[in-house]
């Protein structure tokens, strides 16, 4: 059994974390599977990504099981394998949506996070659960949850660790959608397919001035936006976004 899956329908991939049987916990195949997806999900061909858990769970974190035994070796875990999905997930240059279909927990709660938007079905919960057991957040939760909802609600959620419900998640900004758990898969995948139609590289060009925002200075942010906007002025989505608008129809992009 492959502990993560993919599949492909159109320019959308599909990332189906698989081990159902324990909520999809994390472990070290676990790891190296999203890797290897998250590879995949950067080819250029690809123009919006779903992540998503297989069965009742999306993820509940790391795998207890396989939780080191020496401090120094729980460090390196999240160094060599949590951290470079974490980054190549937020380096994805497209958008990316996570299908929450059940309880999303400590990293695996960090990796929904990680997404730019997310679905929710109605049975979904979510809970930061580090603090529960004397750890500290990990996975990039300390620094998406504060860009979502800021530092003292992001302060409280994670030191009391209660559990969040899809509806009040949603209220509090930290879900994009509700969706009845029967319809999730396909409201996911409309999401992304409506996505995949829009302009690519503009939508990872914003990505990367949102991201990068709160660690500039306003005129350094101008600057940026003035070089990307060149970027994205040079590119064939924008003439075809003027042609479309001239002609009054519907744009055709193409993701360039």
């Amino acid at each position: 059994m492959s502990e993560v899956l993919t599949r492909r329908e159109g320019a959308v991939l599909t990332i189906t974390l698989n081990r159902p049987d324990v909520l999809n916990a994390l472990d070290l195949a676990m790891h190296r599977g999203l890797a290897a997806a998250l590879a995949e999900a950067a080819k250029a061909d690809v123009r919006a990504v779903v992540v998503t858990g297989a069965g009742r769970g999306f993820c509940v974190g790391q795998d207890i099981a396989e939780f080191p035994e020496h401090p120094a070796a729980v460090g390196e875990l999240l160094r060599t394998q949590f951290n470079p999905n974490i980054r190549a997930l937020r380096d994805l240059a497209k958008p990316v949506i996570a299908a929450i279909n059940g309880p999303a927990a400590g990293a695996g709660l960090a990796i929904a996070m990680a997404c730019d938007l997310r679905l929710a079905a109605t049975s979904a919960s979510l809970v930061p659960a580090f603090l529960g057991i004397g750890l500290v957040p990990d996975s990039g939760l300390s620094w998406t949850l504060p860009q979502l909802i800021g530092a003292a609600a992001s302060f409280e959620w994670l030191v009391f660790g209660r559990k969040m419900t899809a509806d009040e998640a949603a209220a509090r900004g930290l879900v994009t959608r509700v969706v009845d758990d029967a319809a999730l898969a396909q409201e996911a995948a409309a999401f992304a397919a409506d996505l995949a139609a829009r302009p690519t590289a503009a939508i990872g060009m914003t990505k990367r001035l949102l991201q990068d925002a709160a660690t500039r200075s306003l005129p350094a942010q101008l600057d940026e936006e003035a070089r990307l906007q060149a970027l994205a002025a040079a590119g064939d989505d924008f003439a075809e976004g003027v042609a479309a608008f001239r002609e009054k129809r519907p744009a055709r992009f193409t993701g360039r």
